[in-house]
């Protein structure tokens, strides 16, 4: 009975089961499909690796407070003699040699020969030896002119001092052919003009602060000056400068100051003695905005007293790009023999010898634009005291006589300017306009510029090549010829250029133009210059 209930009891849940399964069979079949991206894999085992963290770069820019001036030099313009009649040689190519030798020849008859020798280490001593000879014969009849000097110089160095001397003498020679050769014939020993100047100097100066804190250079200097052993004349000059330095803005200077001078003609009466003596100290102030000198000059001009001037400033209006000066400022220009002949060569031996006395009030602004170019513009009132002139001599008018001006006044324009790009390029011009008045001996300013105009330009186009040009442009001055008249010369304008170039280590070639434009004008009345020359050669470093 219990078998057949536990039979019943399993079989009744299997056919409802399959009841239930037909029953759904016949209404609809449905299917469940399930879908899995799951892929066992076994995952790959955790290594501890150490690595040393690097240091976080400091990207923070650092402002620096100091300030770096453009790199431009500002150049003092001075006038200068010109001399026509010789071809000016042009700066050799600096090539990291001690000695040099350069010739070369040119039309005209043109020698030309320069050298320069170096000797010592540079530390403990120095020696140079200097050489130079050039000549040219020009179209005129005794248009000659000749030129040769040879010069040495010398250093010895302490720790804190050098002790420097030198030793020259020069040979300057010219023709007085500036009269009618179609009338007038002159043997040439009697038109010949030979300058002969020997000269000795010799300094002491620190080179490094001293204990007492003051920078000196005393220093002397000999001339032994003749024309042809017919004048003569002895110059000394004199220069005692210090100066101390109380703190960066602050300087005490002063500088003693003599010429002494003893000229005599052989075989007459004229003689001539021309002494000056001058104390200039001077106090000096130095700040990022303005600069201050401020002191006065006495000086002992033939034994008479003067007291000059010497009071400038200048005043940033903006850093480093817009400056004002101004200045009140007096000085005397020694004369002599050597001085004025080599300003005028066809010039008779002077009768009488003056120092110029100069005071000068300018003002006027310098300027920076940029990194490489600068200018500086002034006007100044100067006022003149015994300036030497020239006037042709009254007889054949082939040589000219030194004049006497007791008063002159100028009223002068004066502007320059230069861009420098490294050492690479350089282009720099002035101009000087000049008024000339009030004189009380003389009508005219005779043979002094009412314009001038100068130029310079240096290009080192790669390494092995250098050019340069050289430009001096001036209006006519006021001649006074030997009858009496006046006369108003022509301007005139020199233009020059160069270039040299360098073959290998030793050798290189150059070349020189000078005056392109084959202008004919006379510096000195009655006096052409030569005109257009070429001269060329080699140079030869060892």
């Amino acid at each position: 009975m219990r078998n057949s209930l536990n039979k019943i009891i399993f079989i009744l849940p299997l056919f409802f089961l399959f009841t239930a399964l037909q029953a759904q069979d016949t209404t609809r079949r449905q299917t469940i499909q399930i879908t899995s991206s799951y892929k066992p894999s076994l995952r790959n085992t955790v290594k501890i690796n150490l690595y040393a963290s690097p240091v976080s770069p400091d990207t923070s820019h650092p402002r620096l407070a100091y300030y770096i001036p453009p790199e431009n030099l500002f150049f003092a313009y001075e006038p200068v003699s010109l001399k026509p009649l010789s071809l000016q040689a042009d700066t050799s190519l600096k090539m990291g040699e001690r000695n040099q030798l350069k010739v070369g020849y040119g039309n005209l008859s043109t020698p030309y020969v320069s050298g320069a020798f170096s000797f010592g280490d540079g530390k403990h001593n120095l020696g140079n030896i200097y050489g130079n000879y050039i000549s040219s014969r020009g179209k005129i009849e005794n248009q000659d002119f000749s030129e040769w000097n040879v010069k040495g110089t010398g250093s010895l160095f302490s720790d804190k001092n050098e002790t420097y001397a030198g030793v020259e003498f020069a040979q300057h020679e010219h023709y007085l052919y500036g009269y009618n050769h179609a009338i007038d014939s002159f043997a040439k020993s009697d038109i010949r003009r030979s300058y002969q100047d020997f000269s000795a100097s010799v300094g002491f100066r620190n080179i490094a602060h001293n204990d007492i804190g003051i920078n000196y250079d005393p220093h002397l200097e000999v001339h032994e000056f003749s024309r042809e052993n017919k004048a003569t004349e002895t110059t000394l000059m004199v220069n005692l400068p210090a100066e101390k330095r109380f703190s960066d803005a602050v300087s005490f200077k002063i500088e003693a100051r003599g010429n002494f001078d003893k000229y005599q003609v052989k075989g007459s009466s004229v003689s001539a003695t021309n002494n000056l003596f001058e104390l200039a100290p001077e106090l000096v102030y130095y700040s990022d905005m303005f600069t201050f000198h401020g002191g006065i000059t006495p000086s002992w001009n033939n034994n008479t007293l003067a007291v000059l001037p010497n009071i400038y400033a200048e005043v940033q209006l903006q850093q480093n790009a817009l400056m004002v000066q101004a200045g009140w400022v007096g000085k005397y220009i020694a004369n002599s023999f050597r001085t004025l002949s080599n300003e005028n060569p066809y010039m008779q031996d002077p009768a009488f010898l003056n120092n110029t006395k100069e005071i000068q009030y300018y003002g006027g602004i310098k300027a920076t634009v940029g990194k490489h170019f600068n200018f500086n513009a002034r006007a100044a009132f100067i006022s003149y005291t015994d300036t030497p002139l020239f006037v042709n001599d009254s007889l054949d008018g082939k040589s000219f006589v030194l004049t006497n001006e007791s008063k002159l006044t100028n009223l002068q324009i004066h502007g320059d300017m230069n861009f420098i790009s490294q050492d690479k390029f350089t282009a720099s011009a002035a101009l000087d306009l000049n008024s000339y008045t009030g004189l009380h001996d003389n009508a005219k300013a005779w043979g002094l510029f009412p314009l001038k105009l100068t130029g310079s330009l240096r290009w080192n186009a790669f390494k092995e090549l250098i050019i340069k040009s050289d430009l001096v442009a001036f209006s006519g001055a006021k001649a006074l010829l030997k009858d009496g008249t006046e006369k108003n010369m022509k301007g005139g304008t020199d233009l020059s250029a160069g270039a040299e170039f360098k073959l290998n280590k030793r050798f290189s070639v150059w070349l020189d133009f000078d005056n392109i434009l084959n202008s004919q004008y006379e510096r000195w009345n009655n006096y052409p210059v030569y005109g257009f020359q070429v001269i060329g050669g080699v140079l030869v470093h060892f």
